[in-house]
């Protein structure tokens, strides 16, 4: 019981993925998170507003149960099947997060940045509304996100989709080594 509260190996949860995506490859299935947007958006009538949102969300609603099942495994897993603790980071880490004023002893959420106290920021809010509105835009551009791109795309061997998960790696890079630095 104890290997449940460990983190997994990357071949152990790599494989679960893989088993996943092939399932849902012979049930003739795509994966992707940000789609869940659209059609929650169109079950909330967002068809009256956008013609983008008026289609058939029904077909999509099993991947609305992969949402539901995501909030909830994550909830179930940080509460009940984990010890709290950050695993082992390197030290050269550690000290970067500690010049941006980030501690590295609060597990995996940072107080500093995921806290009821750090919404009372109003910089907080600029960058959740910011970031939000170019996450948003950017999976809708690239045709989906990161989940859908990497795990699906790529199962599937789509060009496009490792196209842009290049992007997301060179936007990820150039946030973190660039912009993070000047924002926190």
């Amino acid at each position: 019981m104890e290997i449940i509260y460990q983190p997994w190996s990357w071949f152990v949860s790599g494989f679960l993925i893989a088993l996943f995506m092939f399932l849902l490859l012979l049930l003739g299935k795509r994966f992707g998170m940000s789609s869940n947007l659209r059609a929650f958006c169109s079950m909330c009538g967002g068809g009256k507003v956008s013609s983008f949102f008026n289609y058939d969300w029904k077909k999509d609603s099993w991947n609305l149960f992969i949402v539901v099942g995501t909030i909830l495994g994550g909830y179930l897993a940080a509460h009940y099947l984990s010890h709290g603790a950050m695993p082992h980071i390197n030290e050269s880490t550690q000290l970067a997060l500690q010049d941006l004023n980030i501690s590295s002893e609060n597990a995996y959420l940072p107080n500093e940045l995921f806290s009821i106290a750090a919404l009372s920021n109003v910089k907080t809010w600029a960058i959740l509304i910011v970031g939000g509105f170019l996450i948003g835009f950017g999976a809708r551009y690239a045709g989906g996100c990161t989940s859908g791109h990497a795990i699906s795309g790529l199962s599937n061997l789509q060009l496009p989709s490792l196209i842009a998960v290049i992007g997301f790696f060179i936007g990820g890079l150039f946030m973190v080594h660039v912009l993070f630095p000047l924002i926190f």
